[in-house]
């Protein structure tokens, strides 16, 4: 049986959940992706016999980062002052209830990094590729990358990350600890579906109460980060470096940032 939640699908593998994301070519985020996608994990969460989901995506990319140019991307002026709608989606789906595993394929860039690390467990492609490239943007990091990456990786490693904006490769992120196995693409997601379905072994309810303790106020602390995260950038975005930036990006050359 197959449901759509948009751009999201969601099939079930004996007790895993398997969510793909389907928004070619680069699976860029937007607040109704996002939204869909926790449409999906509500659904998850509600179903007594689906106990652990796999979350994939379509194409080259795993998450190509948000879509610079959707109203609903990063510039969301339809939404309720000081609320960022897309962080909203962003603490629900850190609020869901079941083990998440995430299969990386490609590059998880900004955003998409942030959605990778909504995942329990990681595992990648030699092909994968993690960037927090905000400040390449003229940007703060955001999807409370902020506190999700330092509690993964140490703080000293993430500071790495965000202030260069370095492209961190598969074998440099497993012995991070960013992914948890690295696996040649063709058997990518056979393996996170095997680890999903080590997990779904094991008594439900005492899985779930396990992860609670272990993921503790990580919703709200997220949360509290989010909404810190939203307003560094809401004063970024006035400024001449964030538009050189995007542009910068969007020519693929280095930003010629002037600190205005």
């Amino acid at each position: 049986m197959k449901n759509q939640f948009g751009e999201v699908s969601l099939t079930r593998d004996g007790h895993v959940g398997v969510l793909e994301i389907n928004r070619p070519p680069n699976n860029h985020v937007t607040v109704e992706l996002m939204r869909d996608l926790a449409d999906a994990l509500v659904v998850v969460d509600a179903e007594r016999d689906l106990r652990v989901s796999v979350l994939t995506s379509a194409g080259k990319a795993f998450c190509a980062g948000a879509d610079l140019t959707a109203p609903t991307g990063i510039a969301n002026p339809g939404a309720a002052p000081g609320i960022n709608a897309l962080y909203v989606e962003a603490v629900r789906l850190f609020s869901n209830k079941k083990p998440i595993v995430a299969a990386i394929q490609g590059a998880a860039v900004g955003a998409g990094l942030g959605l990778a690390l909504i995942a329990d467990f990681r595992v990648a492609a030699p092909e994968a590729r993690f960037t927090s490239n905000f400040v390449k943007l003229g940007f703060h990091p955001g999807f409370g990358i902020t506190h999700t990456l330092p509690r993964l990786i140490g703080e000293q490693r993430a500071a790495l990350m965000c202030l260069t904006g370095r492209r961190i490769k598969a074998d440099e992120a497993l012995a991070w600890g960013l992914v948890d196995e690295v696996v040649p693409l063709a058997g990518l997601r056979e393996a996170a579906l095997r680890l999903a379905r080590e997990i779904a072994e094991n008594a439900p309810l005492a899985v779930q109460s396990t992860r609670a303790t272990l993921r503790a106020d990580l919703a709200a602390a997220v949360k509290a980060q989010t909404d810190h995260e939203f307003a560094e950038q809401t004063a970024l975005r006035k400024t001449k470096d964030f538009a050189e930036g995007v542009r910068a990006v969007a020519e693929r050359r280095p930003g010629q940032f002037t600190g205005t």
